[in-house]
């Protein structure tokens, strides 16, 4: 092992990991966690089903799982560890890394946590209901730069925290 990889394994074991439901994360976000990761040396997975591009960076690396429903959900769950951050806008991800002890951040700048999450499966299967009986239609307005920010603001929050 070279003295950097040495160096970043020893920095993941120090605080927490974060792990991204890359699939579904937008460049935009991308890009504000490769610079977080990079300036606070905290370790970032990108996972996914397809091959990533990352950039060079003991840091962060991206992590390609097999194609199929659920697989980087469960490759992500299998590997959090207490106190890591899950950004992810996947509900049923959200609710199962709060039950391991992470903190979930959606892709808005929201947390997710056991107060809202109850609120949130509630809402994803009302609105899978709808759409399944033709009554709703599209998705999610695409990311602002209000919605950038808040992102930012909470990834800021939860990096300084876990320093002290």
């Amino acid at each position: 092992m070279s003295m950097m990889s040495e160096a970043a394994a020893a920095l993941s074991k120090d605080g927490p990991s974060i792990w991204v439901d890359a699939d579904a994360c937008p460049g935009l976000l991308r890009d504000v966690l490769f610079r977080a990761a990079e300036r606070t040396r905290t370790r970032l997975t990108m996972v996914a089903n397809k091959a990533l591009r990352t950039p060079p960076s003991q840091f962060v690396r991206a992590l390609q799982v097999a194609r199929g429903f659920d697989v980087a959900d469960d490759a992500i769950v299998a590997a959090l560890a207490p106190g890591d951050l899950v950004v992810t806008n996947d509900i049923p991800l959200a609710a199962q890394a709060i039950a391991r002890g992470a903190r979930v951040l959606d892709m808005r700048g929201s947390w997710v946590d056991d107060n809202t999450i109850g609120d949130r499966l509630a809402t994803r299967d009302l609105l899978a209901e709808l759409r399944d009986l033709g009554q709703a239609s599209g998705g999610p307005a695409p990311l602002s730069q209000a919605d950038r920010q808040a992102f930012a603001n909470r990834l800021d929050q939860f990096l300084t925290a876990a320093r002290r």
